[in-house]
Order: structure tokens, then C-alpha cells, then sequence
């Protein structure tokens, strides 16, 4: 068994799974820790029903697609999605984002690219390394793609190319899980498919994940 520790932050409950999904799987089987942290809840995704409902069916199922990867478990920030910077600013995320680094003296952090078009992925991401590059920490920091086409911002980075072989199924059986999403499954999981058969082409792996160093 490893005592490493793996960091995910995401904006939405189902991010860490359609992004790094396979390598965090792979992580864990591996045996590190592999903690997942959520920005928002992501109620507005369904305006119709009660907050405190829609809420309840996205924190179920998170943990039921982090127990399927064997992740250490998620955790919810509760910012409001489209006001990331201003919801971090008043509920002190940064600070907490400080805390848990420091608690948990991670290896590696993942989070969304800069370039993502959408707001919050690109809010993430920026909460993410404004309080990391006020730290001294010794972590490697990876960008993950949910919906960038092109990744510009970090093109001459560093990857970290991830053979996901042996745990592509277990990410798209935990991306199942997100039963509330059906639009969003409709939308991304060919994507998932292609980046996947693609990263897998281009690096000499039946399926791979792609990841860039930020820092």
C-alpha cells in the first residue's frame, strides 16, 4: 500500500470522473488516497426541482462514482455556480484550499485547464493556483480538459501521459452513476471516448489520459 495522497479540485460533482476519471481509478487500485473536492453543487442543473432535492441526488451521486474508482472520498465547497470568485472570497476557500493541501501533503493536485470555456472550470482553476502559489508546496499541479477543444495555455507544459487500459470501464461505469445528467451524458460521453481512444493512439496505449504540468 502507498501513503501518497492524490488532491482533485473540480467545479461540478461529475468533472473529476469525464476528466482524470481513469487515472484516478488507476491511482487508486494502486493504492493512494485519492481525494475529490467539489466547488458547487451543481443544482441549477435541474431549476425545476428544490434545491435541497437536486442537491441531495448530486452529493449521492458523487460518492457513489468516487466509491466505484476507489477514491478516499468527495467533499462539496458549496459556491454558487457563476459566482466562484466571489463565493470563494466570502466563505474563505482559498484559505481551506490552503488547509487541506497542508493536511494532506499531497503528490500531485489536479484541476480544470485555464482554457476551458466554461466560467466555473476556468474560476477553479484560477482559486486553485492563486492560493498553491502562495504556498511552499512541493506538489505537482496537472490541468485536466472537460470541454476545451485546444489546450493553448499550456501547450509547451510538461505532460503526464496516463495508460488507462485497465480502468477505462471503471470510469465510464462510474460516470453512470451521474443519473441526473443525462444531457451532459448525451453531450460529452463521446468526447470521453474520443480523447481517450486519441491520447491512446498518439502515446502507444489502447486508451490514455493527458494531463498538463502548471506548476
Amino acid at each position: 500500500m502507498s501513503d501518497e495522497n492524490i488532491l482533485v479540485f473540480c467545479a461540478h460533482s461529475d468533472d473529476h470522473i469525464l476528466g482524470p476519471g481513469g487515472t484516478l481509478a488507476k491511482y487508486a487500485k494502486e493504492g493512494k488516497k485519492v481525494y475529490t473536492y467539489i466547488f458547487s453543487y451543481g443544482e441549477t442543473s435541474h431549476i425545476h426541482m428544490k434545491r435541497e432535492v437536486i442537491i441531495k441526488i448530486r452529493v449521492s451521486e458523487a460518492k457513489k462514482a468516487d466509491e466505484e474508482i476507489g477514491g478516499a472520498g468527495v467533499c462539496f465547497f458549496g459556491l454558487s455556480e457563476g459566482k466562484f470568485d466571489e463565493d470563494a472570497e466570502r466563505l474563505h476557500i482559498k484559505k481551506r484550499i490552503g488547509e487541506i493541501i497542508r493536511e494532506k501533503n499531497p503528490t500531485k493536485i489536479f484541476t480544470h485547464n485555464a482554457d476551458d470555456p466554461h466560467i466555473d472550470h476556468r474560476s477553479t482553476n484560477k482559486i486553485v493556483l492563486d492560493e498553491f502559489d502562495e504556498m511552499k508546496c512541493h506538489a505537482d499541479v496537472y490541468a485536466f480538459d472537460i470541454w476545451s477543444p485546444l489546450t493553448l495555455a499550456y501547450r509547451r507544459n510538461p505532460q503526464l501521459i496516463v495508460d488507462i487500459k485497465k480502468t477505462f470501464n471503471l470510469k465510464l461505469k462510474s460516470f453512470s452513476h451521474f443519473k441526473s445528467q443525462k444531457l451532459t451524458s448525451l453531450t460529452l460521453l463521446w468526447s470521453v471516448y474520443a480523447k481517450a481512444i486519441k491520447n491512446g493512439f498518439l502515446h502507444g496505449y489502447r486508451f490514455a489520459e493527458v494531463f498538463y504540468k502548471i506548476r
